[in-house]
């Protein structure tokens, strides 16, 4: 989302499990325990794509609360120039099955009444023949030949709101085990008193098909709706999305609407049966006041499940003092079913060592001096598949030989121990970073498929490189990845006077499994961007061969 100086963002510490507020129905319906908040309303409407609506946008309201670091000196990792390099153990980059453009600056502001926003905040989903993206603030459907199908059209569509409501930070996903696709969206009302988590639902299996969305509200005040925070109203920042075969999880980081308070991560928990049901009532689970290592949790990602698991997972990095830090959290969520009775499942962490991380130094970009933003350290993408959860996230980098302080991508492969259904430990089982010398790595997210190949999408930036889009693989049991590809060399230098970059790519395996679809950021050709030149940043879809 984009900067809104308003709202800031502390990252929380470390340790332990959470406080939950108990099960509820999106639209109606008793609460079923003692400490449950009654009558969360939302509603059931269904919607397709929006078509553009003959009006103007009111004003061009600010896209984005999450906060822009400050980017403060930190211990960084020092990382030799031979590790970067191929060798017996590292994996060369697999061949692109497709390479395209996907949606653009140009798109969102022709959806959106000539309004321009940034950053992207990239959504992508794929499935039954169709390739979704959905940005801030447009979606257009694709056929897996990389052809437009339908669209661009305004974001907002598929979750019923009006073409020129505040939304942010979309996400999709395609369930091939439902035939279904979800996608979340962050909702404020327009007297920013009132804030929603909007999932929409289309169970067709084609995506240009009607959506039901369901609306949950996150301001937090107390009474019908939900639990009373401090210093609410409150909107949940960045929503998130994860799946397995029980639920739907979005998590977000909790901010107040009017002050800087922060209240950190939530959980929500969605029965995937009544939402794939088309229920008019949903039930859910919200755990709120999270801590970990003795602090505030925040960005707490979900995982996309492939296969059978006893639990949902979850990472997020700590680094509660934004100097760096060597810990990861791990997160289960154990009895998954019991949400769409009405009960409780049960939330548990722990913190296990990992190598060390810390926030990235500006990116270079040829052709200007002005840096590109490179957003915190915060964990990415989260998959749990074959018994292992991995994610990654950016950090800071000394690479032997080279000048200057890089960015790059931290990853990690743990494996959770769960006990009677509560995390018992984890352990590292394997790690690493993703740099190249005189260049910055930015918003890395990975996909493993199940023969264990590893593919990362990011945006690589220098002083001699515009902003590209570029990936790289790891093949099954190799201790590094390979070298970084760059799939779409950029046109041009960012816009100097945009905010910053990101929030966050995306990847997600093909359901046939021998691919990996992923989307990032970079400089499209001109004709790609704005008319007038103000806003020029786009998107590279990506399909990568994994074998399998």
């Amino acid at each position: 989302m984009r900067k809104d100086s308003r709202f800031s963002h502390m990252l929380g510490g470390a340790l332990c499990a959470a406080l939950i507020s108990a099960p509820g129905a999106l639209a109606a319906g008793a609460p079923s325990a003692p400490s449950t908040y009654a009558g969360l309303a939302g509603t059931a409407v269904q919607s397709g794509p929006a078509p553009l609506a003959a009006a103007a946008l009111a004003s061009e309201r600010p896209r984005g609360v999450r906060r822009i670091p400050q980017l403060r000196s930190a211990p960084a990792p020092t990382l030799a120039s031979a590790q970067l390099a191929p060798s017996a153990l590292a994996s060369p980059s697999a061949p692109l099955l497709q390479n395209f453009n996907g949606v653009s600056s140009r798109d969102s502001a022709a959806t959106n009444f000539g309004a321009e926003f940034e950053p992207p905040d990239q959504g992508l989903c794929v499935g039954n023949g169709f390739v979704v993206e959905m940005v801030n603030s447009a979606y257009t459907v694709y056929d897996t030949s990389g052809k437009a199908i339908a669209g661009p059209f305004n974001v907002n569509g598929p979750f019923e709101e009006g073409l020129t409501e505040f939304t942010s930070d979309p996400r999709c996903h395609y369930d091939a085990a439902t035939h279904t696709w979800f996608a979340t969206i962050l909702a404020i009302n327009r007297e920013e008193t009132e804030s929603f988590i909007d999932v929409a639902v289309n169970t067709s299996g084609d995506p240009t098909k009607a959506w039901t969305n369901y609306k949950i509200n996150a301001t937090d005040t107390g009474g019908k709706t939900g639990p009373h925070h401090h210093g609410c109203p409150c909107l949940g920042d960045q929503p998130t999305l994860g799946i397995d075969a029980h639920n739907l999880y979005v998590t977000t980081n909790e901010f107040a609407l009017t002050s800087e308070v922060f209240n950190g991560a939530q959980v929500y928990t969605f029965a995937k049966k009544d939402l794939v049901g088309l229920k008019p009532a949903v039930h859910f689970v919200h755990f709120d006041k999270l801590t970990i290592g003795g602090g505030v949790a925040a960005s707490v990602q979900p995982a996309l499940t492939s296969g059978a698991t006893k639990a949902e997972y979850f990472l997020s990095a700590l680094d509660p003092t934004e100097t760096g830090d060597e810990r990861v959290g791990v997160w289960a969520l154990s009895g998954g079913q019991l949400v769409a009775k009405g009960e409780v499942p049960t939330l548990s962490s722990v913190v296990l060592p990992s190598e060390a991380y810390s926030e990235n130094p500006p990116a270079e970009q040829r052709g200007t001096s002005t840096p590109i933003n490179p957003g915190d350290d915060r964990m990415q993408q989260t998959q749990f598949i074959n018994g292992s959860v991995w994610g990654e996230l950016g950090s800071a980098i000394n690479i032997g030989g080279d000048s200057a302080q890089r960015a790059s991508a931290a990853w990690f492969q743990v494996e959770p121990v769960l006990r009677k259904g509560v995390l018992a430990g984890a352990a590292m089982q394997r790690q690493g970073y993703v740099a190249m010398p005189g260049n910055y790595v930015l918003y890395p997210a990975l996909v493993v498929t199940p023969n264990g190949t590893a593919a990362m999408v990011m945006t690589l930036t220098g002083a001699k490189r515009f902003p590209s889009a570029a990936y790289a693989t790891l093949a099954p049991g190799a201790a590094a990845f390979g070298p970084i590809a760059v799939a779409a060399p950029g046109s041009t230098n960012y816009d100097p006077n945009a905010e910053r970059w990101g929030d966050y790519s995306w990847a997600v395996m093909d359901p046939g499994g021998a691919s990996v679809w992923m989307s990032t950021e970079y400089i499209p050709p001109k004709a790609s961007q704005t008319p007038d030149g103000r806003r020029n940043w786009g998107t590279r879809v990506l399909d990568v061969s994994t074998g399998g």
